[in-house]
Parts: C-alpha cells; sequence; structure tokens
C-alpha cells in the first residue's frame, strides 16, 4: 500500500471532506458496478452506492493495511451493503405477498366457520385458544390455517422472529395444559353429582 493511499484512509476517518472526493474517485468505479450488478434498475444501485459510501466513510478507521488492500476493504465494505439491501428487499416483497388483490392485509380466519361438525376435543381447543393473548392466538392462527413459517409471521406482525416462536411455543403449551386439565375437571364434577 502507498503511503498516498493509507493517508486517504487515514483523512477519510478524520471525516475530512476533500478525502470523501478523493475515495469516490478513486473507488467510485468499483462500487458503481458492484452495486450495477446486485440491483434491479440504475435508480436502486444509485441509493446502494450512496450507503456503500456513507458505509466506507463511517469505516474508515477500521481499516488495517494488514489484513488485506483497500480494494478488497471497500469490496468487503459494499458486499456487505449489497446482501443487507437485498434482504431487506426479500422481507419487504414476502410482506407485499401478504396482501390479498384488494390491498387489505389477510383476515384470521374464524376456525369455527368450517361446514364440519366440531367435535368435543375440537371446541375445547377453541376454547383454550380463546384464553390466550391475542399475540399468542394470532400467530398460532396464521401457522395452522395461514401456513405460514416462522419468518412469514414475523413479517406480517412486524414482531422479531424469537418473539414469534415464543408466542407460538407459550401459546401451544397453554393449549395442552388446558386439554390435560379439562377431562380431569369434567371427571370431579361429574364425582360430586
Amino acid at each position: 500500500m502507498s503511503n498516498q493511499e493509507f493517508m486517504l484512509w487515514k483523512r477519510l476517518s478524520e471525516g475530512e471532506p476533500s478525502a470523501v472526493d478523493e475515495a469516490l474517485d478513486r473507488y467510485g468505479r468499483l462500487i458503481w458496478s458492484l452495486a450495477r450488478r446486485h440491483s434491479s434498475d440504475e435508480s436502486e444501485a444509485e441509493d446502494a452506492v450512496q450507503d456503500i459510501l456513507v458505509d466506507l466513510w463511517k469505516s474508515a478507521g477500521r481499516y488495517n493495511p494488514h489484513l488485506g488492500t483497500a480494494t478488497t476493504f471497500v469490496c468487503t465494505i459494499a458486499r456487505r451493503r449489497l446482501i443487507d439491501r437485498r434482504r431487506h428487499r426479500n422481507r419487504r416483497l414476502q410482506a407485499d405477498s401478504l396482501v390479498v388483490d384488494d390491498g387489505k392485509m389477510l383476515d384470521l380466519p374464524d376456525p369455527r366457520s368450517g361446514q364440519a361438525e366440531i367435535n368435543a376435543d375440537a371446541a375445547l381447543a377453541l376454547e383454550a385458544l380463546d384464553e390466550l393473548t391475542e399475540p399468542e392466538r394470532q400467530a398460532i392462527l396464521l401457522s395452522t390455517y395461514q401456513g405460514l413459517s416462522h419468518s412469514q409471521i414475523a413479517t406480517y406482525t412486524s414482531q422479531p422472529l424469537g418473539t414469534v416462536k415464543t408466542y407460538i411455543r407459550r401459546g401451544l403449551l397453554r393449549v395442552r395444559e388446558r386439554l390435560a386439565r379439562t377431562p380431569n375437571e369434567s371427571t370431579a364434577t361429574e364425582a360430586m353429582r
């Protein structure tokens, strides 16, 4: 690495405005080609370039010439930023796919609306579902009736993935506990008669 290049990264890390222009002149074409390759259109690529440049400016102090070249550092920052943008775009597309034609979000089904007669166990399970908190109930219904994955439910409800998994697990445990104790309560009630 040349002394001039090292000084550029030092000046960038100190926030010197002329260093930003110099870095843009030196690495702009590389960043543009990477962004254009990973973007669906020119406008998106321009936004990506801006994000990458801001990230480079913020990360300039972390550059260590002993770990690799400046070009490698730029490519690594650009690659990470482009992957983040793609993941964000994919999440947004998955959320958009949950919108039905008239622009409304999917309605949770009423499990009682089925044509078939509901047996006693199913009725007890529905009662147990009604006792859950709304987030637990919603997560379980989206999973079982809509067939959504945990990550799709997280996107749909704007909840972290771990939270959705916790809601489903706790909710199912509470339903199981309710179903397990109901027969015992029925037997006890009949014995008292």
